[in-house]
């Protein structure tokens, strides 16, 4: 018996296909080259499985063109980059990475609000380019971490392990979130609006889901309302923030510094977030430490592997195709 065909649009670690191709007959890129969306379609066109990441669209004309494709594994705690729905209606189940990255995420966020609230990088560029002569009073002002207030946009796994870190700092926590988290008294965390967030935090840090309803949730409007000289940090997803905006906020006001490691339309990054000093950019590495993408890497394989096996999955995003899947 073949074995189903899987492809896997982005290099990956080698003992993550060699565990795939036990089952799969595996197709990589092995120079991790960029395939545009009609490249991918071709590509995947005879395919049963398919292993993405964030940046792989799949929608409703890739799925069109794979009448075989049976699952979908990114290699992500995001998923918005797929249609869910459309996978669905197909009975296509859908699986994700979350909690392998929580810790390695919460510690580039707290890396960020460092680097942005002690002007780290920009700092350091003024050092490299020989204009350090003298040493002053008011040279790179920064803003406290100590003791100052820390505002967490999503409280959930990566909120909760950012929020856990605040207190090693005496820090006043407090959150905005659909519901209220069912460890904010452990937490010691105060929930707000999101309004009375933004006016009151000296730092700022997003950790919540993409989604239509979350598009520029942080506009113009919302970056006028915060604290004169805070600070603005998002590790969550490009889109929640209006780049444009928010460079705005940089160069004018109130925004003392932001530190960013996700963009809207990434891998480009608005031209103007590249002319304001006061901002440090990362280029998505939140969970870039080898034992995290690693763990990330094979619980997308995991998924592969079970789904073939017929058992349960690990992470499923849509239980509905399940279902309709098993009743088909």
């Amino acid at each position: 018996m073949s074995k189903p065909r899987l492809l896997i649009t982005r290099r990956v670690f080698p003992e993550v296909v060699d565990a795939l191709r036990a089952v799969y007959e595996v197709r990589t890129n092995d120079d991790d080259a960029f395939w545009t969306p009609e490249q991918t379609r071709e590509k995947a066109a005879d395919c049963d499985a398919l292993y993405v990441v964030a940046t792989d669209r799949v929608d409703a004309a890739l799925l069109a063109a794979c009448p075989n494709l049976k699952i979908v594994a990114t290699g992500s705690v995001g998923y918005n980059q797929i249609d869910v729905a459309a996978c669905t209606a197909r009975g296509i189940p859908v699986t994700n990475t979350p909690d392998v990255l929580t810790e390695a995420t919460a510690d580039m966020a707290w890396a960020l609000l460092m680097a942005t609230a002690r002007r780290v990088t920009e700092s350091e560029r003024w050092l490299r380019e020989g204009k350090w002569g003298r040493w002053a009073w008011d040279q790179f002002l920064g803003a406290d971490v100590h003791g100052a207030t820390l505002g967490i946009v999503g409280m959930g796994r990566i909120g909760s392990a950012v929020a856990r870190r605040a207190s090693g700092f005496s820090m006043r926590l407090q959150y905005t979130n659909r519901s209220p988290a069912p460890n904010e008294a452990e937490l010691g965390a105060l929930r707000v609006d999101l309004d009375t967030l933004l006016a009151t935090s000296d730092h700022v840090v997003l950790v919540l889901p993409y989604s239509p309803q979350t598009q520029h949730m942080i506009g113009a409007a919302q970056l006028a309302r915060m604290k004169p000289g805070a600070t603005l940090v998002n590790i969550a997803r490009g889109g929640i923030v209006d780049d444009a905006a928010l460079a705005r906020a940089l160069r004018d006001g109130p925004l003392a510094a932001a530190g960013l490691d996700v963009f809207e339309g990434e891998p480009v990054v608005n031209p103007a977030l590249l002319e304001v000093p006061n901002v440090v950019l990362t280029p998505h590495i939140g969970s870039a430490t080898r034992s995290s993408r690693l763990a990330m890497a094979m619980l997308a394989a995991r998924n592969l592997l079970a789904f073939a096996a017929g058992e349960p999955l690990h992470t499923p995003v849509n239980g509905d195709a399940l279902r309709a899947r098993g009743a088909s």
